[in-house]
């Protein structure tokens, strides 16, 4: 049977793959399906044929599977977050726990390894500690609103639709984020709409209201609030600030970002603070970290705990070992293991990012912590004290070769890796054998009803 783009099929979805799609075959060709679960009985529309696989779009589910639960977001399916919504929790537990252990074993060639099952997420809604959401003068109509004449369509604040880049989702509220947040959303769509100034077009590139991104501290219940627009205009911004104060009294700071580039990004060339502090203060475990607009925190806080309780009971810490942390960050980490380490040695490439870990040092009076701010190579090469552990969170695409070689001449006697990647977490491991053993291998639920996972392997030199 030759597959043709735009042809009809009826398939039985038979596992989940990296990425979350479903995946059934046809005379042997694998053929990838999005929004489907092992157990789905489906009809599909080829999209894409390539030599070894193919692409298809659901067009109607035939016989759902038993996995299937009902999702409560009216969103489900336009939006790109949350794809695994009508996926039931504990299922998503167990395929997650599968992906990772495929891909030890398929891409690292890694068998026996012990993966646990993952540790899940406290809340399974709600749980986002921030949230960005995107200003457009081209709003996505959902079904039930292409025949209302009444709604506007030169104005949006929400989320993208997958596949385009300029047209953004009215979002009423998301469901990952705390009610207050939505409840702010809410004002500051209402403010923007009312107030006549348009919303930023990503194909004029012309308006000003561009991204609103929102953070909740979990331990003090505060938010900050940062208005994103494409020029400095603090009249226009100062009464939308004040207003959300006056309605909400656990938001503590608003500023405003302003970013003049063409780039749709949410970050300012430059910040004004509008109300309050330049940041909130959060606590993993005791510790407390300030958090400015731009500067990295896991966004499930929770969850980071669990993370972080993970990366300390792999290290082994005595309270008389040097350990080296890569990418190092805003230094959550470091100061995770500071009370039971002699010394934590941080490298980060980011000044910003270091700045914050000092500051957040200082702030939980932390003195063996130390920072490197350099490029990875180049700081591995200020490491003069051989580590007697090294924890390692690459970014998504994982390390460098050329990393993974000098990680190996420094020879530490532990290697604690975290990774947000089950592909680039087999690859890097494979390449790290020759001279340690996988001991475990710890997944975690950071971002339920989504297929990303977090990991975190144990590893012991041989």
């Amino acid at each position: 049977m030759t597959l043709k783009k735009g042809q009809i099929l009826e398939l039985k979805i038979e596992k989940l793959i990296l990425g979350g799609r479903g995946l059934a075959r046809v005379n042997g060709l694998a053929i990838f399906v999005a929004r489907t679960v092992p157990g789905d009985e489906v009809r599909v529309r080829v999209f894409k044929k390539k030599k070894n696989h193919a692409e298809a779009r659901l067009v109607e589910l035939i016989a759902p599977s038993s996995f299937r639960v009902e999702h409560p977001c009216r969103y489900f399916g336009f939006c790109g977050g949350c794809t695994w919504q009508f996926l039931d929790y504990e299922k998503q537990l167990f395929f997650k726990r599968e992906l990772v252990l495929e891909s030890l074993e398929h891409l690292g060639q890694l068998t026996s390894i012990p993966v646990h099952p993952l540790i899940p997420s406290e809340k399974i809604f709600g749980y986002r500690n921030k949230m960005e959401f995107s200003f457009s003068d081209r709003r996505w109509l959902l079904p039930e609103e292409l025949s209302d004449k009444e709604i506007p369509k030169d104005f949006a604040l929400g989320l993208h639709v997958p596949g385009t880049f300029d047209k953004v989702l009215d979002t009423e509220a998301c469901l990952l984020l705390p009610d207050t947040g939505n409840k702010i959303l809410r004002n500051v769509r209402q403010y923007a709409r009312e107030s006549s100034i348009p919303p930023y077009g990503l194909k004029s590139h012309m308006g000003f209201w561009r991204f609103l991104m929102l953070r909740h501290s979990l331990s003090h219940d505060k938010w900050m609030v940062n208005i994103i627009t494409s020029e400095e205009q603090r009249p226009w911004v100062q009464p939308l600030a004040d207003l959300l104060c006056q309605k909400h009294k656990n938001i503590t700071s608003v500023v405003n970002n302003v970013n003049t580039r063409k780039a749709g990004i949410a970050v300012g060339q430059w910040e004004t603070l509008l109300s309050g502090e330049p940041y909130i203060l959060d606590k993993i475990a005791g510790f407390e970290f300030e958090i400015s607009a731009n500067s990295f925190f896991q966004t499930n806080t929770a969850g980071a705990a669990r993370l972080y309780e993970t990366v300390k009971a792999y290290a082994g810490l005595t309270g008389k070992e040097t350990v080296v942390d890569l990418y190092s960050g805003t230094g959550t980490i470091p100061i995770f293991l500071s009370d039971s380490a002699k010394k934590v040695i941080g490298i980060e490439i980011s000044g910003g990012a270091v700045q914050d870990a000092q500051k957040n040092c200082q702030k939980n009076r932390i003195r063996n912590c130390h920072f490197i701010c350099k490029d990875i190579k180049e700081g591995i090469r200020d490491v003069t004290d051989r580590p007697d552990v090294m924890v390692i969170d690459p970014p998504r695409v994982g390390m460098h070769k050329d990393v993974i070689k000098m990680v190996r001449d420094l020879s530490p006697d532990r290697i604690v890796y975290l990774s947000c990647n089950p592909a680039t977490l087999a690859r890097d491991l494979a390449l790290l054998r020759e001279d340690y053993r996988v001991v475990e291998v710890q997944p975690i639920d950071m971002f339920p009803h989504t297929h990303h996972i977090e990991s975190v392997a144990r590893l012991e030199k041989f």
